[in-house]
């Protein structure tokens, strides 16, 4: 009995999203096709000048304009921001620091402290528990 392997391939959008970059921005060829694990393993390795370009410049999408900002892809929205941003904008954002990107830096902090005492509560919770049996 022969195994044949079937090639595991993924849209560009989804490669886009897996390469943390802007799908419009990115090369026609790469928007038409379909991009295959292997491609996207060479792509990740040994990224193209493209690629290594859109990381560097941008247009970034809003997952990394968020992470890039430290706010949440909904504080982006709260704030106006709908549009996919340079590494330029970013810095000027960063740079201006309008009230909403204050506030919504603050809002950002909040929860990591709050998820931080969850998780100190649960491992907590966790311990006590083991002791008690």
């Amino acid at each position: 009995m022969t195994q044949h392997q079937n090639t595991q391939t993924m849209k560009p959008a989804t490669a886009a999203k897996k390469l943390g970059v802007y799908l419009p921005a990115t090369p026609a060829e790469f928007q038409e096709g379909v991009v295959s694990r292997a491609e996207l393993n060479a792509l990740q390795a040994e990224p193209p000048q493209w690629l290594a370009d859109l990381r560097k410049n941008g247009p970034h999408p809003r997952p990394v304009v968020a992470a890039k900002l430290g706010v949440s892809i909904a504080g982006l929205a709260r704030g106006g921001v709908t549009e996919a941003l340079t590494t330029e904008q970013i810095d000027a954002l960063r740079e201006e620091m309008p009230e909403w990107l204050r506030q919504e830096r603050a809002t950002q902090a909040k929860v990591r402290e709050e998820t931080v005492r969850l998780k100190e509560k649960k491992a907590a919770k966790a311990e006590a528990d083991a002791q008690d049996r």
